[in-house]
């Protein structure tokens, strides 16, 4: 599973959906769904647009979880 760390970045930087969506051209409603981790998908051109907006590394943007399987 992949884990989304925008809501994190924008609290530390202390930005609002609005200021990303201005910062970097990207429609509101991509943002919340990616702020909310309810996406499942992303392009790179929106990476690269939130990655240099927010003066982050992709690795810091994204993260991959490993699930739990349960014992058998």
């Amino acid at each position: 599973m992949i884990k989304i760390h925008l809501s994190r970045i924008m609290g530390e930087q202390k930005l609002k959906i609005s200021d990303v969506a201005s910062m970097t051209g990207l429609h509101r409603n991509g943002i919340t769904k990616l702020y909310n981790e309810e996406t499942d998908g992303i392009k790179f051109e929106t990476l690269e647009k939130l990655c240099t907006a927010l003066n982050c590394d992709i690795s810091d943007l994204l993260e991959i979880k490993n699930e739990e399987k349960p014992p058998k």
